[in-house]
């Protein structure tokens, strides 16, 4: 479907992104030297032109010395400052029309900084990973910074041979020459730009589960001395992607694969069709299952339906955080009423000043936005009923599969699921601030 563009710049992040245009696809060739952690690169970008003609626009990319540039195969003038790339073509690109950006840059990839530490690309002990959300992608390559500018892209990386290079897509080749590999990967679905993922490391991959003929492929990306551990760990996984795809619809990408780094990870992190944990993820007793079903989940919520600005991020961790609710109700643990239950005891013991529609910059990863998000849908479920709810959230997946969406959008298309109106409910849970009721067990999903 059509990518929707929000108008204006993010009001989280207003240095990111560029809403004078729009993305369609970027060519990424990467080379990478895990020793003197050395990176250069070459993107080709096309993109179209919004309704204005262009005399100038701006790319997103750390400080990188830069080489070639061009637009439409003609050298701009550009300045590089600030993280921010601004071209002004020879020619103004005309409204409407298409154009290509041509950037070569090399340097030493380091994370972004933020006011969550180091965003984007880490350099690790043996290889390296991209972890970008929000605002990291630029720390590795130039892109427009917006979670609404969804592109198709395809990877080619280079890098010495005795490492595996994963990524989030279809592995289309793999070529060894002399002591180098480049792995290409194709990722066909529209995908914002925090959400490439990608891992450099000596890693051991595996099947997980058997997908059968229509089935996801799942793999997983691992360190040798972790796979036993990781095998009972992730051996639900599987059985999870059955239970997503009947509550959620069908899944949205082609393939699934988890990487497991050696290293320590505050928080898994999900990216288009992969999911990064830490070697503290994994302890041979699911001790971290939750994370596992609470990444999964974001592939249909945060990455398929993706959100229009930060201000709805509520939108991608309120989801993922019911579906692990979900998952236990489904797999013979606790239940969804029991969660919401603790949810709520938690709430109403802590401060009761986060408005869900528009936490604040400060607030978007608060532990009360998950919490409160995952009891928003479970007061929808409760006010529907459970045949009209589940109806509600496969209709959301795949009505916006492959977009972008607003709170304004979500409250809309519950309202088509309810008998009764919903405005109030909403308007507490959302965009008030004071903890509305628990929702009680007595009301229709009961039925």
């Amino acid at each position: 479907m059509a990518v929707q563009q929000t108008a204006g710049a993010d009001p989280y992040f207003p240095e990111h992104g560029d809403p004078r245009y729009r993305v369609h696809r970027y060519e990424l060739a990467l080379d990478y030297r895990p020793g003197p952690n050395r990176l250069s690169g070459t993107a080709r970008i096309n993109a179209i032109a919004g309704r204005a003609p262009l005399t100038e626009f701006v790319l997103n990319l750390a400080d990188y010395k830069i080489g070639r540039v061009r637009v439409d195969g003609r050298q701009p003038h550009y300045t590089h400052r600030g993280g921010r790339l601004r071209l002004r073509p020879a020619k103004p690109v005309r409204a409407g029309a298409p154009f290509t950006v041509e950037v070569h840059w090399s340097g030493n990839p380091e994370p972004v900084n933020s006011p969550w530490g180091g965003l984007g690309w880490e350099e690790l002990e043996d290889g390296a990973l991209v972890a970008s959300q929000p605002v990291g992608a630029p720390s590795w390559y130039p892109c427009n910074d917006r979670p609404a500018d969804k592109a198709s892209y395809q990877l080619s990386i280079t890098t010495p041979s005795a490492y595996a290079v994963v990524a989030g897509g279809r592995l289309l080749t793999r070529t060894t020459k002399a002591s180098t590999t480049t792995w290409v990967y194709e990722q066909s679905a529209p995908t914002s730009s925090y959400l490439v993922g990608l891992a450099i490391g000596k890693y051991q991959t595996v099947l997980l589960g058997d997908p059968g003929p229509g089935g996801v492929p799942q793999h997983g990306h691992i360190p040798a001395q972790l796979l036993g551990d990781f095998s009972r760990d992730f051996a639900r996984q599987p059985q999870m992607m059955d239970v997503f795809q009947e509550l959620f619809g069908p899944y949205p990408f082609d393939e699934y694969a988890v990487v497991v780094t050696e290293e320590e990870l505050d928080v898994p992190v999900e990216a288009q069709g992969l999911s990064l944990f830490g070697a503290n993820h994994v302890d041979g007793a699911r001790g971290s299952e939750r994370l596992v079903a609470h990444e999964l989940a974001h592939q249909w919520f945060g990455n398929s339906v993706s959100i229009a600005d930060w201000r709805h991020i509520w939108l991608n961790e309120g989801f993922a955080k019911y579906a692990e609710w979900l998952w236990s109700e489904r797999s013979g643990g606790r239940t969804a009423e029991q969660f919401a239950a603790a949810a709520h005891r938690l709430l109403s013991s802590l401060p009761q000043d986060l408005r869900l529609s528009d936490p604040g910059r400060k607030s978007m990863f608060d532990d009360r936005l998950y919490e409160r998000g995952g009891l928003v849908l479970h007061a929808v479920r409760r006010a529907l009923g459970d045949i009209a709810f589940f109806r509600m959230l496969r209709g959301w997946g795949q009505l916006h599969r492959g977009g972008t969406v607003t709170t304004a959008a979500f409250t809309s298309h519950v309202a088509r699921f309810s008998t009764e109106p919903v405005d109030e409910l909403l308007q507490a849970w959302i965009h008030g601030t004071t903890l509305p009721p628990l929702p009680g067990a007595g009301s229709p999903a009961a039925s």
